[in-house]
C-alpha cells in the first residue's frame, strides 16, 4: 500500500487516466465495427473521418499504437471505397 501522498495522489489520478482510456478506446473500437458494416457509401463516406480522428486522437494520447491507428485508418479507407 501506498504511504506517501504523492503516490497516493498517483494511484487516483492514474485510475482515473486508465478508465477514461478504456472508455474511449471502447468507443472507436466501435465505431470502427459500425463502419464496417455500412452498406450505404455515403453514409460510409461521412462516418469515415470522424473515426479517422478518434483513432488519431488515441493514437497521440497513446492509448493505442501510432501504427495500428495507421493500419486501421488504411484498412477502413480501403473498405470504404470498396463499397
Amino acid at each position: 500500500m501506498a504511504y506517501h501522498k504523492s503516490a497516493k495522489k498517483r494511484i487516483r489520478s492514474t485510475e482515473a487516466k486508465r478508465v477514461l482510456n478504456r472508455y474511449q478506446a471502447k468507443t472507436v473500437r466501435n465505431n470502427v465495427k459500425k463502419l464496417r458494416g455500412l452498406k450505404d457509401k455515403e453514409e460510409a463516406k461521412k462516418e469515415l473521418p470522424k473515426v479517422v480522428s478518434m483513432l488519431d486522437k488515441l493514437a497521440k494520447k497513446r492509448v493505442i499504437h501510432k501504427n495500428k491507428a495507421s493500419n486501421l485508418k488504411s484498412k477502413l479507407t480501403k473498405t470504404v471505397n470498396a463499397i
